[in-house]
């Protein structure tokens, strides 16, 4: 059999800087038909251009030429189960790669990479190398984790529904590993756990995993071996697999955000895998605010994000300010039509994705957020006493004279602890927020920002918005208070309650 190789290594994934108009719009042509909810049919993939021949035998033809896309409507034998024994080396049950720009919109990663990738023999072929890697939570907070390809979390990998994807895993950590691709239906020799479907890749080593894709979703990647430690280090990631003939409308902007959480001790350059309550560096593609990148976009553009949560522990409700939205997927791909209802936080469980998707039709700065509130903190212990009303009187002078400078903090809250920038010890970002155009942001942790314009030159940060005359809080002025009736000074109104 013959290979043959794509010489440039694509980049796949990478939109174009500038915004696309609505007249951009709409599905790739001249793509096979699909089934309901983006399933594969039988008809699409024998009338598909792309298929070749592989040892005289005439592919897409038979049950194993039937896609898996959706289980509850699985026509065809899994590949790798007993009734496909044999089959697999005869026909080539997948089609032609699918192409960014062509035949799917590329996702966006803030602060993240994608994976790149060459077409041998109409496969996809992708590389990964597990390491060691110094990773920047935010300024001012380094550690060594564990990641793919010099990055954490590691680089995303985009595939569409109907490829054959072949991954080389390389080992360069001093402990044995795996890969298990979660939420993907493959065969169980391919899913990645240690002991149970495969011998662990050992230090050094290199294996080589391949499969079909047979399904249009949302899903991770991570390893399954010394769960606790690997994924605790960093060994993550998210894989996107296309629809191959979108439904529904087209999106303008996709992004993918991995939610994750680490116990890294102030003053030490190590997460601690062993934590299993107390988290205290909350991140989105491994950042916490504000080393966040914001999430711009267009006004008017349909916007899809993509959630996917590899906590140790938790559950994170995210939260949206200024828009609704509708959650249009989850891990198992796309949720039926009739089954959407507007939201405005969705819950991502440990070990599950939620994809929502909305028009950016409000023009503004919009938090983007975990509700659970000690998630957007850095740092701060549960040991810290409770000094909230706390009267310190000539405490402070008298400490000051055994510890110049000392002042006693937490009475009112957290808030002024972060602006005042105080000296924190080295490599910690206790409290760490922001200065915002209007004031400090006294937010970290889980907390970025989506950015909405009315124009755009390019997708790039365009900074903070210049909010229009008569739409932002102000003081309220001695007029105005005296025209509406409200009297600063007298007993805060109650309405009487009604006793039956």
């Amino acid at each position: 059999m013959r290979t043959r190789t794509i010489e440039t290594e694509h980049a796949p994934g990478r939109e174009d800087d500038a915004p696309r108009t609505p007249e951009r719009r709409g599905p790739p042509g001249n793509l096979p038909e699909t089934g309901a909810e983006g399933t594969l049919t039988r008809r699409s993939m024998l009338a598909t251009a792309g298929v070749t021949l592989t040892g005289g035998a005439l592919l897409l033809s038979g049950s194993a030429a039937r896609a898996q896309s959706d289980v509850p409507r699985a026509q065809g034998p899994r590949e790798g189960s007993a009734a496909d024994i044999g089959q697999r080396h005869t026909r080539q049950d997948w089609l032609r790669p699918g192409m960014p720009n062509r035949d799917y919109r590329p996702v966006v990663v803030p602060n993240g990479s994608k994976l790149p990738w060459r077409v041998v023999d109409s496969v996809k072929v992708f590389h990964l190398v597990a390491e060691e890697v110094e990773h920047e939570f935010a300024p001012g907070l380094k550690a060594f984790c564990w990641g793919y390809n010099g990055r954490v979390h590691g680089p995303t990998i985009e595939a569409v529904e109907g490829d054959r994807v072949r991954i080389y895993v390389t080992n360069r950590l001093p402990a044995a590993t795996t890969i298990h691709w979660h939420g993907i239906l493959l065969p169980s020799g391919m899913d990645g756990v240690g002991g149970l479907s495969q011998k662990s890749i050992p230090p050094g080593e290199t294996f080589r995993y391949e499969f079909t894709l047979r399904q249009a979703s949302t899903n991770m990647y991570h390893s399954h071996h010394d769960e606790m430690t690997q994924i605790g280090l960093g060994l993550t990631g998210m894989f996107i697999i296309h629809p191959r003939q979108p439904a529904g409308p087209r999106v303008d902007r996709d992004f993918a955000i991995l939610l994750h959480e680490w116990r890294i001790d102030v003053g030490t350059g190590r997460p601690n895998p062993n934590e299993m309550t107390d988290f205290n560096v909350l991140t989105m593609n491994a950042k916490a605010f504000p080393g966040t990148e914001p999430l711009v976009v267009r006004q008017g553009e349909r916007v899809r994000i993509r959630l996917g949560n590899l906590s140790p522990q938790n559950h994170h409700p995210i939260h949206l300010h200024g828009h609704h939205f509708r959650i249009t997927e989850t891990d198992a791909g796309r949720v039926p039509e009739s089954a959407r209802q507007p939201e405005g936080t969705v819950l991502v469980p440990v070990g599950s994705t939620r994809v929502i998707e909305f028009v950016a039709d409000a023009p503004g700065d919009w938090a983007l957020h975990c509700h659970m509130t000690h998630h957007m903190m850095n740092q701060m212990g549960h040991e810290f006493p409770n000094m909230i009303g706390v009267n310190p009187g000539s405490l402070d002078a008298k400490v000051r004279s055994l510890l110049p400078g000392y002042m006693t903090m937490g009475q009112t809250g957290m808030a002024e602890m972060a602006e005042m920038g105080m000296p924190v010890p080295p490599n910690s970002i206790p409290m760490l927020g922001a200065r915002g155009k209007h004031d400090y942001i006294t937010a970290g942790g889980m907390f970025t920002v989506l950015k909405v314009r009315e124009r755009l030159e390019s997708y790039a940060d365009p900074g903070w918005y210049d909010n229009p005359p008569s739409t932002l809080a102000i003081a309220a002025g001695t007029d105005e208070l005296r025209r509406d009736g409200i009297d600063v000074n007298a007993p805060a109104p109650v309405e009487p309650g009604s006793s039956s």
